[in-house]
C-alpha cells in the first residue's frame, strides 16, 4: 500500500514541487557560497602587499568589476534582506579601504572607496532589479 500512496503523491505533483524547492534552495546556497568566496578574495587582494596582487586589467576597472560582482551576488543571496546586503557590500568596500592604512605597503583613498562602494551598489541594485523582473514574470 505504501507504494500506491507514493505513486499517487507523485502523480499530483507534490513531489515535483518539493524537488523544485530543493533545487531553488541549492541554487541559493551556491550563490551565497560564491558571494562569500568573492568577499574572501576581496579581503585577500585588498590587504596583500601591492607586489603580490594579480593584475588583470586597469586598477579602476578591476576594483569596479570585483565589487559590482560582490554586490550582485550578495543581493541575490539574500533577496528578502537585499537592503542589508547592499549595506554590507558598501561597508566591506569602506572597511577594507580603511584597513589598508594598517598595512605597510598599501594606503586607502577616498576615490578608491567611491569606485568600490559605487560599484557594489550598482551591482546590488542590478541584482535586485533582475530579481523583481523575474518574480513578476513568475507570478503572471
Amino acid at each position: 500500500m505504501a507504494g500506491a500512496g507514493a505513486s499517487a503523491a507523485h502523480s499530483t505533483g507534490a513531489l515535483d514541487l518539493g524537488a523544485g524547492l530543493r533545487a531553488r534552495d541549492l541554487m541559493l546556497t551556491l550563490v551565497r557560497l560564491m558571494a562569500w568566496v568573492v568577499a574572501i578574495g576581496l579581503v585577500a587582494v585588498t590587504l596583500s602587499p601591492l607586489e603580490a596582487r594579480p593584475v588583470l586589467a586597469p586598477p579602476t576597472l578591476e576594483r569596479a568589476g570585483a565589487y559590482a560582482l560582490f554586490g550582485f551576488l550578495l543581493v541575490l543571496s539574500y533577496p528578502r534582506r537585499w537592503g542589508w546586503a547592499l549595506l554590507v557590500a558598501v561597508a566591506l568596500a569602506g572597511g577594507l579601504e580603511a584597513a589598508q592604512g594598517l598595512t605597510v605597503s598599501r594606503h586607502g583613498r577616498l576615490i578608491d572607496f567611491l569606485v568600490k562602494g559605487g560599484a557594489a551598489l550598482a551591482g546590488g541594485l542590478a541584482a535586485q532589479g533582475m530579481h523583481l523582473l523575474l518574480t513578476r514574470r513568475a507570478v503572471r
